[in-house]
């Protein structure tokens, strides 16, 4: 591990200690898409995203948009309030007609991915020029900027080997390529408990936010997102930091570090095992003064 990689991660440790924290400051975040689906219910959106979209619209949604569904695209169908009417007697003693619910139905909505035609207002949303976008290129990533409802900033997918941007802010950048070298260290980021994997990550971002200078308006978020997976977990922010000290040591190394080339030119992709071995030696009497 490289000494000025240590030392900043050593001076986040003793801010966060000394509680030398400045306040948190919002996310610089891009303008928010008038999506109709940003105005549906947790339910609903859920039911898209595990369809594999953030944008989906009925079928004279989209040609409003100027688009169509492409032939043999298949729905998704989301929950839809059924409403009639009723007629019930009012204060005064008059009948009057009153909306009332009388359950749900299913009503289809189509993926954007699922469409064709004019491009959308975010699809032309250009990313900022982003530090180490080099890496993220050399591992095969794609980086794409990507529509909002304040549900996320972004997103590393190991399955699309894509991060997705919903905000310019160097740091959420930091966060997902330590997503990246961290899948590529252990092999399945889904083997790793989310509290861990997201204080690493947010450890990694913060150091890196550090080292290209960018740290004055991103460590009150930094603390305050450890925090928040550190008590899913029951331990302090500083205690969460310390258990995953080392894991976080190997994805800066990972990012930082020049790329090795293979005999056939590739670049090598570091063993999860190597990485393991050297997580359980240093990490040890850390564990035990806890």
């Amino acid at each position: 591990m490289a000494q000025n990689v240590r030392e900043t991660l050593n001076s986040i440790l003793e801010a966060f200690e000394s509680g030398n924290i400045p306040e948190a400051i919002a996310y610089s975040m891009f303008p928010i898409p008038d999506l109709p689906s940003s105005k549906w219910s947790v339910l609903n959106r859920i039911t898209i995203f595990l369809a594999g979209t953030a944008d989906a619209r009925g079928f004279r949604q989209w040609t409003e948009a100027g688009r169509h569904v492409k032939k043999g695209a298949k729905a998704i169908y989301i929950l839809v309030p059924r409403m009639i009417k009723r007629e019930t007697a009012s204060e005064t003693g008059e009948p009057e007609e009153q909306e009332v619910l009388a359950g749900f139905m299913g009503r289809p909505v189509f993926r954007v991915e699922d469409t064709e035609g004019e491009p959308l207002d975010y699809e032309q949303i250009e990313l900022p020029p982003l530090p180490l976008m080099e890496r993220a290129k050399e591992w095969g990533l794609s980086v794409k900027a990507v529509p909002v409802n304040y549900q996320y900033h972004g997103y590393f997918s190991q399955e699309k080997h894509e991060i997705g941007l919903a905000c310019k802010d160097e740091a959420v950048f930091f966060h997902e390529l330590a997503h990246c070298a961290h899948h590529r260290l252990v092999g399945d980021l889904r083997t790793v408990p989310p509290w861990e994997k997201e204080v690493v990550a947010e450890l990694a971002a913060s150091a890196l936010c550090r080292i290209v200078g960018k740290e004055s308006s991103y460590l009150g978020n930094s603390f305050q997102y450890i925090r928040h997976y550190a008590e899913q977990e029951g331990l302090s922010p500083v205690k969460a930091c310390l258990k995953v000290i080392n894991q976080a040591d190997a994805v800066l190394t990972a990012i930082l570090q020049q790329p090795q080339s293979s005999s056939n030119g590739q670049c090598e992709q570091a063993s999860p095992y190597a990485f393991a071995e050297t997580r359980v030696a240093a990490t040890a009497p850390a564990q035990a003064a806890l």
